[in-house]
């Protein structure tokens, strides 16, 4: 981020006291805007809290749920327009593909949109106003150059924040994981325009001549600057969506390798400037998210026992999908030589084991490297040891919702089995107002049912199970018809792929509550429960709740 000479012309030194101010001023209301945001999503957060215990409370001992079934037509229009909206018709979460091994990732939400644009508007606004454009082409130049340096480096704080996986604010704001991505990734395009607009108008008031190319590389404080710009430069071109999908690995080890190069270089650049503070702020939060990190990890493995693993090879998949770790099952472990009442103090205080399970899908380094290990193994099962860390990412609770829908795609499951062992538990409990459970769960073949089985028995065994509880699997591509059957009324196989306005419309009949429709699966699968979703917001209280494989 190349400045200008620190001599400055006496004719330009008026421009450079004003546009300091300026600035500072600017950057403060930068600092409020984002603040003003925030507070108002905890706002709207905390009414939704609220709103959802009061319902939760009010419904335990009510079956029908009737005055929480009806809608608002306000909110329903404003879920319908805005929240669940894509930015056209139903496309969100399915890649766009040039070919089938390019894609240059998702569009956002019609809200996500509105927010990004708001803000990338801002930062432009910010960047012109009040800059003497109609002086000469030194002042205009040093002016803009001063302007979009500040709030490049301002951006950082943010982008930094955004980037950790121990965000305060996914909990405070209960915003899930890949919206924040996609915050972080479109804040990082703005510090970079920004960072290119402050060097680009450095050379444009030395009239590009060769005298300022040449001190460049001259001044350090310059160098510095101009590494900086070339490091984000250099991290928006390796974080294209093709790259970035296409060599994961690569990319992560670039990507923080030169972060820490365009800190380092900013650290340099503006050692004598108000704004390092700004840097410094960035590379703290980068710094305590890496340690959070690693303090997670020696919690949950270095003060217990060595941890043990087992990788089994599953019957695989052809689904695509973008984000291979998700949790399936958390349970504890019973070990049948400490099964016993606690007599000692170390009896009480000891750690208690949890037994964590993951469905991996194999894709290519890591993952490819841990499928061939499972698979040549013996019995295609390979124990090893592993540093887990999370979970991350926000929960939503469906504690108060009357009916829950859930749809799964794939190793989509993952997500919604945890939800339904909860529920079914719940409801046998008396603890959630959930009358009503359906899960859709579709899958290519019958064989990837094993992918679930030990959870699923479980689950089909539990207290009350049949009252509540209806599983449609789907076998979008089966080998024959004999594969398809239907262990009781309650768990049905079909053929093909379902039909998720039938489905919907089928539940609204006989919707008790608040309705909760939840998917977790291929992009496509989650645009298509969301068009049916939008549609139906006028027919009965709704919500729609997306974890999307986007990274």
């Amino acid at each position: 981020m190349g400045a200008g000479s620190q001599e400055v012309d006496p004719e330009v030194e008026q421009y450079h006291t004003w546009g300091e101010e300026d600035n500072v001023a600017l950057s403060n209301y930068l600092f409020i805007i984002c603040g003003a945001v925030s507070v108002a999503v905890i706002i709207w957060k905390l009414a939704d809290v609220i709103n959802k215990t009061v319902r939760k409370v009010a419904c335990l001992n009510n079956d029908r749920q009737r005055y929480f079934a009806i809608p608002s037509s306000t909110l329903a229009s404003v879920k319908r327009h805005v929240l669940y909206a894509p930015i056209f018709r139903k496309r969100h979460n399915r890649e766009i593909q040039l070919s089938s091994a390019v894609n240059i990732g998702t569009l956002p939400t019609r809200f996500q949109l509105l927010f990004l644009t708001s803000y990338f508007a801002t930062n432009v606004v910010f960047c012109v106003i009040d800059i003497p454009f109609a002086q000469t082409n030194e002042i205009a130049a040093a002016g803009l150059r001063n302007r979009a340096g500040v709030l490049s480096v301002l951006n950082m704080i943010p982008l930094f924040l955004l980037a950790g996986r121990n965000n305060p604010l996914i909990p405070l704001l209960g915003i899930s994981f890949d919206t924040y991505n996609l915050i972080h990734r479109w804040f990082g395009r703005i510090v970079i325009l920004e960072a290119l607009v402050h060097t680009l108008a450095h050379y444009q008031k030395a009239m590009w001549q060769a005298a300022a190319f040449q001190a460049t590389f001259s001044l350090p404080f310059l160098l510095w600057g101009f590494v900086a710009t070339c490091a984000f430069v250099g991290l928006g071109l390796q974080a294209f969506s093709p790259i970035r999908h296409a060599y994961y690995e690569v990319f992560k080890i670039i990507h923080i390798a030169l972060a820490i190069l365009a800190i380092y270089a900013l650290w340099i650049h503006l050692a004598k400037y108000d704004q390092l503070v700004w840097v410094k702020a960035a590379a703290g939060l980068w710094i305590a998210d890496r340690a959070l990190r690693v303090l997670r990890v020696l919690r949950s493995h270095v003060a217990g026992s060595r941890s043990r693993t087992i990788v089994e090879a599953l019957p695989v998949s052809r689904l695509w999908q973008s984000h291979p770790f998700s949790i399936a099952w958390v349970d504890g472990v019973e070990d049948s030589k400490t099964e016993r009442l606690a007599s000692t103090r170390q009896d009480l205080m000891a750690p208690q084991q949890m037994r964590v399970s993951y469905i991996i899908r194999a894709r290519t380094g890591f993952t490819d490297s841990l499928y061939k290990k499972a698979l040549a193994a013996p019995g295609g099962r390979l124990e090893t040891t592993c540093f887990s860390e999370g979970p991350y990412g926000g929960h939503h609770s469906l504690d108060s919702y009357g009916t829950a829908v859930l749809f799964a795609g794939g190793v989509g499951i993952t997500h919604q089995v945890p939800y339904v062992q909860h529920l079914v538990a719940g409801y046998s409990e008396g603890t959630v107002a959930t009358r009503k459970i359906l899960l859709v769960w579709t899958i290519q073949s019958p064989e990837h049912l094993e992918w679930i089985r030990p959870w699923m028995t479980e689950i089909l065994a539990m207290d009350k199970r049949r009252d509540v509880l209806r599983i449609m699997l789907f076998v979008s591509q089966p080998r024959s018809t004999k594969e398809i059957h239907s262990p009781s009324s309650t768990v049905q196989m079909f053929p093909g792929r379902p039909n998720i306005d039938t489905l919907l419309s089928m539940e609204q009949e006989h919707q008790v509550g608040t309705m909760a429709v939840s998917v977790c699966g291929p992009g496509a699968l989650g645009d298509e429960v969301r068009r049916a979703v939008r549609a139906r917001q006028d027919r009965s209280s709704i919500d729609f709740i997306e974890e999307a494989f986007t990274w």
